[in-house]
């Protein structure tokens, strides 16, 4: 049988940003949909499951506590939270980075929380 490419949800309110970790996790063999905003997302969530859910730390703190609990109740996905230096930790989540660590961080904390080699590694 072969292996499933995993899905991730990507939710940002940048832009900019959402392209570039699409990039990122596609260029070393993850599907990923972006969402721009919280009420994309829940469209998203909705309609399709995915294997990992991506918060940015663009989002307001009320709306990723908001997605938390729509993914806990209809996924069952991991979470990986994006927040700024002095952010908070976001409680019931599966990992958090800081956003601006770069994309080997990105990449490692989606491949822990994914428990895949799947997509090879990054060079």
């Amino acid at each position: 049988m072969a292996n499933k490419v995993p899905s991730i949800l990507s939710v940002s309110y940048d832009e900019a940003l959402l392209r570039t970790r699409r990039w990122i996790l596609e260029t070393v063999g993850f599907k990923v949909t972006s969402a721009f905003g919280f009420a994309q997302a829940t469209t998203h969530l909705q309609a399709n499951r995915f294997d990992l859910v991506i918060i940015g730390h663009s989002i307001p703190r009320e709306d990723k506590e908001a997605l938390l609990k729509i993914v806990k109740a209809h996924q069952h996905s991991r979470i990986l939270s994006l927040r700024r230096a002095g952010d908070l930790p976001l409680t019931d989540v599966d990992d958090s980075i800081d956003a601006f660590e770069g994309p080997e961080v990105l990449i490692s904390a989606v491949r822990k929380l994914l428990n895949t080699e799947a997509a090879p590694e990054s060079t």
